[in-house]
Protein backbone atom coordinates (compact mmCIF):
# COMPACT_ATOMS: atom_id res chain seq x y z
CA UNK A 1 0.00 0.00 0.00
CA UNK A 2 1.47 3.29 -1.04
CA UNK A 3 1.14 5.25 2.56
CA UNK A 4 4.11 7.29 4.23
CA UNK A 5 5.30 5.25 6.87
CA UNK A 6 4.04 7.65 9.32
CA UNK A 7 0.71 6.97 8.19
CA UNK A 8 0.65 3.48 8.25
CA UNK A 9 -0.13 3.13 12.15
CA UNK A 10 -2.96 5.50 11.49
CA UNK A 11 -4.95 3.19 8.59
CA UNK A 12 -4.29 0.13 11.15
CA UNK A 13 -5.87 1.42 13.91
CA UNK A 14 -9.02 2.73 11.84
CA UNK A 15 -8.71 -0.50 9.54
CA UNK A 16 -8.59 -2.76 12.64
CA UNK A 17 -11.85 -2.04 14.17
CA UNK A 18 -14.32 -0.26 11.42
CA UNK A 19 -18.05 -0.13 11.46
CA UNK A 20 -19.75 -2.25 9.40
CA UNK A 21 -23.41 -1.06 7.93
CA UNK A 22 -25.38 -3.72 7.35
CA UNK A 23 -29.03 -3.45 5.78
CA UNK A 24 -31.78 -5.39 7.38
CA UNK A 25 -32.61 -7.26 4.26
CA UNK A 26 -33.52 -11.36 4.16
CA UNK A 27 -29.54 -11.95 4.42
CA UNK A 28 -28.54 -9.83 6.79
CA UNK A 29 -28.50 -12.19 9.32
CA UNK A 30 -25.81 -14.39 6.90
CA UNK A 31 -23.96 -11.13 5.80
CA UNK A 32 -23.22 -10.34 9.80
CA UNK A 33 -22.04 -13.91 10.15
CA UNK A 34 -18.85 -13.23 8.43
CA UNK A 35 -17.88 -10.66 10.83
CA UNK A 36 -15.92 -11.39 13.87
CA UNK A 37 -16.81 -11.70 17.39
CA UNK A 38 -16.85 -8.06 18.99
CA UNK A 39 -16.73 -6.37 15.82
CA UNK A 40 -19.01 -3.16 15.55
CA UNK A 41 -21.82 -3.61 12.93
CA UNK A 42 -24.35 -0.21 12.38
CA UNK A 43 -27.89 -1.50 11.40
CA UNK A 44 -29.44 1.11 8.93
CA UNK A 45 -33.51 2.04 9.04
CA UNK A 46 -35.57 2.15 5.62
CA UNK A 47 -39.16 2.96 5.47
CA UNK A 48 -39.89 -0.21 3.33
CA UNK A 49 -38.78 -2.38 6.69
CA UNK A 50 -39.80 -0.63 9.16
CA UNK A 51 -38.01 0.93 12.50
CA UNK A 52 -39.14 -2.62 14.35
CA UNK A 53 -36.65 -4.37 11.88
CA UNK A 54 -33.84 -3.04 12.67
CA UNK A 55 -34.30 -2.81 16.31
CA UNK A 56 -34.95 -6.56 15.95
CA UNK A 57 -32.08 -7.33 14.20
CA UNK A 58 -29.69 -5.18 16.43
CA UNK A 59 -30.74 -6.61 19.64
CA UNK A 60 -30.23 -10.64 17.74
CA UNK A 61 -26.43 -9.03 16.70
CA UNK A 62 -25.79 -7.61 20.16
CA UNK A 63 -26.33 -11.30 21.82
CA UNK A 64 -24.68 -12.68 18.60
CA UNK A 65 -21.43 -10.97 20.54
CA UNK A 66 -21.75 -8.00 17.69
CA UNK A 67 -21.09 -4.62 19.01
CA UNK A 68 -24.70 -3.60 17.35
CA UNK A 69 -25.94 -0.12 16.57
CA UNK A 70 -29.37 0.78 15.38
CA UNK A 71 -30.07 3.65 13.39
CA UNK A 72 -33.01 5.34 14.71
CA UNK A 73 -35.03 7.49 11.92
CA UNK A 74 -36.28 9.86 13.73
CA UNK A 75 -39.38 10.42 10.60
CA UNK A 76 -39.91 6.54 11.43
CA UNK A 77 -40.66 6.92 14.83
CA UNK A 78 -44.75 7.97 15.39
CA UNK A 79 -44.12 9.90 18.84
CA UNK A 80 -42.52 9.99 22.36
CA UNK A 81 -44.47 6.80 23.52
CA UNK A 82 -42.77 4.52 20.36
CA UNK A 83 -39.37 6.44 21.06
CA UNK A 84 -39.19 5.33 24.67
CA UNK A 85 -40.96 1.78 24.19
CA UNK A 86 -37.94 1.22 21.22
CA UNK A 87 -34.68 2.61 23.97
CA UNK A 88 -36.56 0.56 26.68
CA UNK A 89 -35.91 -2.53 24.53
CA UNK A 90 -32.51 -1.70 23.40
CA UNK A 91 -31.41 -1.33 26.81
CA UNK A 92 -32.95 -4.25 28.41
CA UNK A 93 -30.75 -5.57 25.75
CA UNK A 94 -27.19 -3.39 27.45
CA UNK A 95 -27.33 -1.28 23.80
CA UNK A 96 -26.56 2.08 25.06
CA UNK A 97 -25.85 3.73 21.91
CA UNK A 98 -27.58 5.16 18.48
CA UNK A 99 -26.92 6.75 15.12
CA UNK A 100 -29.97 9.38 14.99
CA UNK A 101 -31.06 10.58 11.22
CA UNK A 102 -33.59 12.17 9.96
CA UNK A 103 -34.82 9.89 7.62
CA UNK A 104 -36.65 9.89 4.60
CA UNK A 105 -40.50 8.47 5.31
CA UNK A 106 -42.99 10.48 3.70
CA UNK A 107 -45.21 10.58 6.36
CA UNK A 108 -43.09 11.28 9.55
CA UNK A 109 -44.76 10.83 13.01
CA UNK A 110 -43.58 13.36 15.93
CA UNK A 111 -40.19 13.96 14.99
CA UNK A 112 -39.09 15.74 11.48
CA UNK A 113 -35.52 15.62 12.38
CA UNK A 114 -32.78 14.04 13.90
CA UNK A 115 -32.55 16.93 15.97
CA UNK A 116 -36.10 16.97 17.47
CA UNK A 117 -35.66 13.16 18.06
CA UNK A 118 -32.25 13.66 20.23
CA UNK A 119 -34.09 16.45 21.96
CA UNK A 120 -36.62 13.69 22.97
CA UNK A 121 -34.71 11.51 24.34
CA UNK A 122 -32.43 13.85 26.21
CA UNK A 123 -35.86 15.25 28.03
CA UNK A 124 -37.33 11.76 28.53
CA UNK A 125 -34.13 11.22 30.11
CA UNK A 126 -33.29 8.15 27.86
CA UNK A 127 -30.39 9.81 25.55
CA UNK A 128 -28.05 6.85 25.13
CA UNK A 129 -24.65 6.77 26.19
CA UNK A 130 -22.97 6.65 22.98
CA UNK A 131 -24.59 9.20 19.55
CA UNK A 132 -23.49 9.27 16.13
CA UNK A 133 -25.11 11.84 13.73
CA UNK A 134 -24.36 12.69 10.45
CA UNK A 135 -22.58 15.20 8.56
CA UNK A 136 -22.01 16.01 4.98
CA UNK A 137 -19.10 17.18 3.45
CA UNK A 138 -20.54 17.65 -0.17
CA UNK A 139 -23.70 18.60 0.73
CA UNK A 140 -27.36 17.16 0.69
CA UNK A 141 -29.20 17.34 -2.64
CA UNK A 142 -32.49 18.34 -0.30
CA UNK A 143 -30.90 20.52 2.01
CA UNK A 144 -28.94 23.83 1.73
CA UNK A 145 -25.20 23.77 3.20
CA UNK A 146 -25.86 26.57 5.78
CA UNK A 147 -29.02 24.70 7.19
CA UNK A 148 -26.76 21.60 7.37
CA UNK A 149 -24.25 23.37 8.88
CA UNK A 150 -26.45 25.05 11.92
CA UNK A 151 -28.20 21.73 12.50
CA UNK A 152 -24.85 20.19 13.13
CA UNK A 153 -23.94 22.59 15.63
CA UNK A 154 -27.09 22.14 17.21
CA UNK A 155 -26.72 18.35 17.60
CA UNK A 156 -23.14 18.79 18.82
CA UNK A 157 -23.79 19.06 22.44
CA UNK A 158 -26.01 15.90 22.85
CA UNK A 159 -23.50 13.77 20.29
CA UNK A 160 -20.41 11.78 20.80
CA UNK A 161 -19.44 11.62 16.94
CA UNK A 162 -20.06 12.47 13.67
CA UNK A 163 -20.30 10.29 10.77
CA UNK A 164 -19.63 11.43 6.82
CA UNK A 165 -21.53 10.74 3.79
CA UNK A 166 -20.11 8.63 1.44
CA UNK A 167 -17.75 10.34 -0.31
CA UNK A 168 -15.21 9.93 -2.81
CA UNK A 169 -13.22 13.15 -2.76
CA UNK A 170 -10.64 13.19 0.45
CA UNK A 171 -9.80 16.68 -0.23
CA UNK A 172 -13.71 17.66 0.68
CA UNK A 173 -13.55 15.55 3.40
CA UNK A 174 -10.26 17.01 4.74
CA UNK A 175 -11.60 20.63 4.36
CA UNK A 176 -15.13 19.64 6.12
CA UNK A 177 -13.22 18.48 9.29
CA UNK A 178 -10.63 21.67 9.32
CA UNK A 179 -13.86 23.84 9.19
CA UNK A 180 -15.72 22.23 11.65
CA UNK A 181 -12.40 22.20 13.93
CA UNK A 182 -12.09 25.71 12.93
CA UNK A 183 -15.20 26.85 14.54
CA UNK A 184 -15.09 24.57 17.55
CA UNK A 185 -16.67 21.11 16.93
CA UNK A 186 -14.85 18.78 18.98
CA UNK A 187 -16.80 15.44 17.73
CA UNK A 188 -14.55 13.10 16.72
CA UNK A 189 -15.23 11.79 12.70
CA UNK A 190 -16.47 7.86 11.32
CA UNK A 191 -14.99 8.65 7.56
CA UNK A 192 -17.75 6.65 5.31
CA UNK A 193 -16.48 4.39 3.36
CA UNK A 194 -17.84 2.36 0.31
CA UNK A 195 -17.03 -1.17 1.18
CA UNK A 196 -16.49 -4.03 -1.95
CA UNK A 197 -19.54 -3.25 -4.11
CA UNK A 198 -20.53 -5.28 -7.32
CA UNK A 199 -22.80 -3.54 -9.57
CA UNK A 200 -25.75 -5.99 -9.59
CA UNK A 201 -25.65 -6.73 -6.18
CA UNK A 202 -26.36 -2.97 -5.35
CA UNK A 203 -29.13 -2.94 -7.70
CA UNK A 204 -30.39 -5.97 -6.26
CA UNK A 205 -30.44 -4.32 -3.01
CA UNK A 206 -31.53 -0.97 -3.78
CA UNK A 207 -34.83 -2.80 -5.55
CA UNK A 208 -35.25 -4.82 -2.47
CA UNK A 209 -35.28 -1.84 -0.04
CA UNK A 210 -37.43 -0.14 -2.72
CA UNK A 211 -37.58 1.87 -6.10
CA UNK A 212 -38.13 5.11 -4.79
CA UNK A 213 -35.14 4.47 -1.69
CA UNK A 214 -32.82 2.87 -4.76
CA UNK A 215 -34.11 6.41 -6.74
CA UNK A 216 -32.83 8.31 -3.78
CA UNK A 217 -29.83 6.59 -3.36
CA UNK A 218 -28.43 7.29 -6.95
CA UNK A 219 -29.14 10.74 -6.40
CA UNK A 220 -27.18 10.66 -3.41
CA UNK A 221 -24.47 8.60 -4.45
CA UNK A 222 -23.49 9.73 -8.03
CA UNK A 223 -20.19 9.14 -7.62
CA UNK A 224 -20.49 6.03 -6.22
CA UNK A 225 -22.18 4.30 -9.27
CA UNK A 226 -19.40 6.32 -11.80
CA UNK A 227 -17.06 4.65 -9.59
CA UNK A 228 -18.30 1.30 -9.96
CA UNK A 229 -18.90 1.87 -13.90
CA UNK A 230 -15.35 3.09 -14.27
CA UNK A 231 -13.79 -0.02 -12.55
CA UNK A 232 -15.91 -2.55 -14.72
CA UNK A 233 -18.40 -3.49 -12.09
CA UNK A 234 -16.36 -3.80 -9.20
CA UNK A 235 -15.09 -1.34 -6.66
CA UNK A 236 -12.29 -1.72 -3.91
CA UNK A 237 -11.67 1.25 -1.73
CA UNK A 238 -8.22 1.06 -1.64
CA UNK A 239 -6.86 4.09 -3.89
CA UNK A 240 -9.63 5.97 -1.40
CA UNK A 241 -8.52 4.54 1.77
CA UNK A 242 -4.48 6.02 0.68
CA UNK A 243 -5.55 9.14 -0.15
CA UNK A 244 -7.20 9.75 3.26
CA UNK A 245 -4.20 8.23 5.69
CA UNK A 246 -2.74 11.91 5.85
CA UNK A 247 -6.84 12.98 7.43
CA UNK A 248 -6.57 9.87 9.57
CA UNK A 249 -3.09 10.50 10.88
CA UNK A 250 -3.66 14.01 11.71
CA UNK A 251 -4.50 14.44 15.32
CA UNK A 252 -6.25 17.95 15.11
CA UNK A 253 -8.70 15.78 12.53
CA UNK A 254 -9.28 13.37 15.15
CA UNK A 255 -10.96 10.43 13.32
CA UNK A 256 -12.81 8.15 15.27
CA UNK A 257 -12.48 5.75 12.79
CA UNK A 258 -13.76 4.14 9.22
CA UNK A 259 -17.83 3.80 9.08
CA UNK A 260 -17.67 0.90 5.90
CA UNK A 261 -21.13 1.14 3.83
CA UNK A 262 -21.02 -2.39 2.99
CA UNK A 263 -24.18 -3.02 0.65
CA UNK A 264 -24.46 -6.33 2.04
CA UNK A 265 -21.51 -7.60 0.63
CA UNK A 266 -20.24 -8.13 4.01
CA UNK A 267 -17.36 -11.25 3.25
CA UNK A 268 -16.06 -9.46 0.48
CA UNK A 269 -15.71 -6.47 2.47
CA UNK A 270 -14.07 -7.84 5.17
CA UNK A 271 -11.42 -10.00 2.80
CA UNK A 272 -10.53 -6.50 1.39
CA UNK A 273 -10.10 -4.91 4.82
CA UNK A 274 -7.62 -7.83 6.07
CA UNK A 275 -6.03 -7.45 3.05
CA UNK A 276 -5.35 -4.20 3.48
CA UNK A 277 -4.11 -4.56 6.94
CA UNK A 278 -2.13 -6.83 5.93
CA UNK A 279 -0.15 -4.52 3.05
CA UNK A 280 0.04 -2.07 5.64
CA UNK A 281 2.32 -4.28 7.85
CA UNK A 282 4.31 -5.59 5.36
Amino acid sequence: MAVAAGERAALDRVLADPTFEIIPLKNAREQAAALPRGATVSVTASPGKGIEATVELTIELERAGLRAIPHLSARMIRDRAHLSELLTRLADTGIDRAFVVGGDADEPGEFLDALALIRAMADLGKLPGEVGVGCYPQGHPDIHDEALLQVLRDKAPFATYMTTQLCFDPKAIGSFIAARRAEGNTLKVKIGLPGVAEIPKLLSISARIGVRDASRFVLKNTRLVGALLRSGGLYRPTSLVEKLAPIVADPAANVLGFHVYTFNNVPATVEWRDHERSAIRA
